[in-house]
């Protein structure tokens, strides 16, 4: 304020403004900053929910053609694992055999902003040291005569902990060899003769993609074993057996879900340390309701719906001990997926990883195990892509087949799968 004098020497007081040209500089450059982190922000939010959608409906996918025809058995996939080769193969792939695994992972890890968020997942976990333990690794087993382009080789060097080994593919046996004693190594001695030998025909010059995961962890409230007793379990066909079943009452996340198909589906969440992961089972309300009635309506946006829905609340939990551990061989469910051209020598393009050599994908496998304990939880997966008390509280009973998941906080699926039996 500042005082002034009138026409008629009257004392008049009157406001203004300072235009100082470094305070409006300074003060557009912490607008123009806040615009930027608030432009920034809404802009990453829909592209990681972007990502995690189309993570989940790969795993959907991948989960529901690999369980076609085996509504009796126990099952589990790693969905993180089968991507991670996938995207390995995207470095290197060219023309429609690229476009074919894009589409079916609905992104491209040449995009800058998609290798960063991808690379971030994996390495929050891997580098937690008191939490879930998460081993990622990609191993690239190269014939010793095949030259490799350059670009292809640093990107391997640096995708999720990557390693380049140059083997002796004329000796299928010896390279098969080699192959399981790093898959071993990699999921911590949970995986054994994971190659089979002889791998694949030792007259083609081939390439073998490994990736592996490995995942170890203690539930946030650990089941007590003087608490584990042998209680029934109801199979799919009507038969019931005794089961070591882990009992504990304590806070968790829990909700009851409509379908659209008028079905109810009893949700839970059990958390393990850090809250990194979470394991979420899932069974149907109504005990003849079979659990492929589940495994339908697995989609991003249910489970999403599902999560919001839950509420923290005290509960008894009954869970049985279980042991799974699958193996496909995954030629047939990625051809079904779209992706064809990888397998056939006259139309597969990996031009990005040999110009030289005419490479295609002769073998493709994928092995996952899981172990649900009082304690915590192990699960361990490898993919080869070969180219050439009681109380009044609620309960939650899985005492019947159920459908189960192990996700991160982002929502990436590591584990999927179902129990149809826990004795098996």
């Amino acid at each position: 304020m500042v005082e002034r004098t009138g026409d008629r020497g009257e004392s008049e007081t009157a406001g203004y403004c300072i235009f100082d040209p470094g305070i409006i500089m300074c003060s557009l450059s912490i607008l123009n900053l806040l615009l930027y982190l608030l432009f920034t922000v809404r802009r990453a939010c829909p592209f990681q929910d972007t990502i995690r959608h189309l993570n989940t409906e790969f795993a959907r996918n991948l989960y529901r053609k690999l369980t076609e025809g085996e509504e009796y058995r126990n099952i589990i996939i790693s969905p993180a694992g089968v991507s991670i080769a996938l995207e390995l193969l995207q470095l290197g792939a060219k023309g429609n055999t690229f476009m074919q695994l894009e589409n079916a992972l609905g992104y491209t890890v040449h995009d800058a902003g998609v290798r960063r968020f991808l690379q971030s997942v994996y390495g929050d976990l891997a580098n937690s040291t008191v939490g879930p333990a998460v081993r990622v690794a990609c191993g690239l087993f190269v014939e010793a005569s095949v030259q490799l382009s350059s670009p292809f080789s640093d990107d391997t060097a640096a995708w999720l902990n990557g390693s380049l080994h140059r083997v002796n593919l004329g000796n299928p046996n010896e390279t098969a060899m080699l192959i399981n004693k790093w898959v071993t190594t990699k999921s911590q001695g949970e995986i054994k003769d994971f190659m089979p030998q002889p791998m694949a025909s030792a007259s083609l010059t081939q390439i073998a993609v490994i990736s592996t995961m490995y995942f170890k962890s203690t539930w946030e409230n650990p089941f007590s074993t003087l608490q584990t007793r042998q209680l029934s379990f109801t199979r799919a066909d009507g038969s019931v057996i005794k089961v070591p079943m882990m009992y504990q009452i304590s806070a968790v996340n829990y909700g009851q879900v409509k379908t659209g198909s008028n079905q109810r589906l009893k949700v839970i969440e059990l958390t393990y340390l850090e809250h990194a992961v979470s394991m979420l089972i899932v069974i149907p309300s109504e005990r003849e309701n079979p659990i492929s009635s589940v495994e339908s309506q697995i989609t991003a946006h249910t489970l999403s719906a599902w999560t919001n829905s839950m509420r923290r609340m005290k509960m008894e939990v009954f869970l049985p001990k279980f042991k799974v551990q699958s193996k496909f061989n995954l030629k047939t469910v990625l051809t079904t997926l779209g992706i064809t051209d990888i397998f056939d020598p006259t139309k597969a393009d990996f031009s990005g990883i040999s110009e030289q050599e005419k490479l295609f994908v002769s073998e493709a496998i994928h092995e996952a195990k899981i172990e649900v304990t009082e304690d915590g939880t192990k699960a361990a997966a490898a993919t080869a892509v070969v180219l050439l008390k009681r109380s009044r509280a609620l309960a939650f009973k899985a005492d019947r087949p159920f459908f189960f998941l192990l996700r991160q906080t982002t929502g990436r699926i590591l584990f999927m799968g179902r129990v149809m039996d826990p004795l098996e």
